[in-house]
């Protein structure tokens, strides 16, 4: 059929495609296309097109395929968008897409820009697993943390959270998704477990956020459907059960390093992991002090124990049995772990029949209840447990204003036990009460304390 015969049949301008299409501007707004009209379109031997109007055709080829066309002017250059193929998009459909583009142009936005864009976004979508993008999160973050820690963050991934939410596509996932993963860990009343899992949700999107995944976070607000956890604090001993407890230890028979390990855990107050973790390297007989690493920390700062006369003799002994190797505490196996399992210092406490009333994290608790209980400065007692002080200015400030009376304190507390050990009196003795006064009768002076001091 010749346009002109097209032209006078059906009553709206046509014209062959070639190469660059090139489109007049004055285009009317009528919509004069039906579903009848564009039935009865037959193909010729050049592609022609038909205009609806306000810019929407419909492209015929020779071999009859039928496609839609959007012409529209972007920064003075025109441009086609594709709008599908015919019926597979209807007209209506087409319609509807010519509308969603000038709305698009309104905002001063390229629908064919957009066009892309969605298209490598749904490109994406599927390779854009939650799994991937947690791995991506967990690699970025894993050098903030210790091994440990580490370990514990993606083997809890794995089993609570991965299992339902890793093969779906980031983008896919919605809030009801998620908390149905952490009320499954919830169910179990492990509530601590639950909050931890979401906070570790949450910062998992927002990682998706901000990499250009997901516009939202879905695990965002979903706290308040979670039941509130109530914090168990670590099982420690009061100060009248600690002589039992270290004659008790003195009975038990196990390996040498390990029982050093033991004591040294409760001398300098330090976490497990900073203990098991520290090197030959980090011991300074000398100036008597322990430095203990900054990534082996909980908080990533290096922290300085001062050592006490009764710690020294501890390490003395502890050296000639390792002295030789690199760290303290050297796994003998070395199958996956270059140091003694986080094990032992519980392993202990049930031997010796104190479960359930201590653990290891508890000689801590039980450091910081004892000295507050005898008056010492609760600042300085914090600042040796290596409480991070959330003011910056502050916390250099009591490094420097707590560091004689850290090393008093450490003394006092070595002399302590030995005394706890050496009496079946359980009561508040005058040795205990006498350290804060010693200490400001001394004026604060540094030096290492002997016990007949303090009697």
């Amino acid at each position: 059929m010749q346009l002109h015969a097209v032209r006078e049949k059906y009553g709206y301008e046509a014209g062959y495609v070639s190469g660059n299409l090139c489109f007049e501007r004055n285009i009317g707004c009528r919509m004069i296309l039906s579903d009848l009209k564009i039935k009865s379109l037959r193909p010729e031997s050049k592609p022609y097109r038909v205009r609806d109007g306000d810019g929407l055709y419909l492209k015929v080829t020779p071999n009859g395929n039928k496609t839609w066309q959007i012409r529209y002017f972007f920064g003075s250059k025109e441009r086609i968008l594709s709008g599908g193929s015919y019926p597979r998009v209807s007209l209506q459909e087409a319609r509807e897409l010519k509308f969603k583009a000038k709305k698009l142009i309104d905002q001063n936005i390229d629908p064919c820009s957009e066009k892309r864009r969605e298209k490598i976004e749904a490109q994406n979508r599927d390779i854009n697993t939650f799994q991937l993008v947690a791995k991506e999160w967990f690699e970025s973050r894993k050098g903030d943390w210790t091994p440990r820690h580490a370990r514990k963050i993606w083997h809890r991934l794995e089993n609570y959270v991965l299992t339902d939410l890793g093969k779906r596509a980031v983008a896919d996932i919605r809030p009801l998704e998620v908390l149905r993963v952490i009320q499954k860990i919830e169910a179990r009343s492990a509530t601590e477990l639950s909050h931890c899992q979401l906070s570790v949700c949450k910062r998992i999107f927002k990682y998706a956020v901000v990499t250009g995944r997901i516009q939202y976070n879905p695990a965002g607000d979903l706290n308040s459907a979670l039941r509130r956890h109530r914090v168990k604090h670590h099982p420690s001993l009061r100060a009248v059960e600690i002589g039992d407890f270290l004659r008790t230890f003195e009975k038990f028979k196990c390996g040498e390093v390990y029982k050093i390990g033991f004591e040294l855990l409760v001398l300098t107050a330090l976490r497990t992991g900073e203990l098991r973790y520290s090197k030959w390297s980090d011991i300074h007989f000398e100036r008597q002090e322990w430095a203990v690493r900054a990534e082996v920390m909980k908080m990533k700062e290096a922290h300085i124990v001062p050592l006490s006369s009764q710690a020294l003799d501890a390490l003395r002994r502890l050296e000639l049995l390792t002295g030789h190797q690199e760290w303290l505490f050297p796994n003998p196996h070395r199958q996956k772990h270059p140091v003694i399992s986080e094990n032992f210092v519980n392993n202990i406490i049930r031997k010796i029949g104190y479960k359930d009333r201590i653990v290891g994290h508890g000689f801590r608790s039980m450091f910081s209840t004892v000295l507050n209980e005898f008056g010492f400065n609760r600042d300085a007692i914090e600042r040796q447990l290596a409480h991070k002080e959330r003011n910056q200015i502050r916390a250099a400030y009591n490094r420097a204003e707590y560091w004689v009376e850290r090393r008093f304190i450490m003394q006092w507390w070595g002399d302590f036990l030995c005394a706890m050990a050496n009496t079946t009196d359980a009561g508040r003795s005058d040795f205990g009460c006498q350290g804060p006064a010693i200490l400001n009768r001394r004026g604060g002076s540094p030096f290492l304390l002997r016990t007949a001091e303090l009697k």
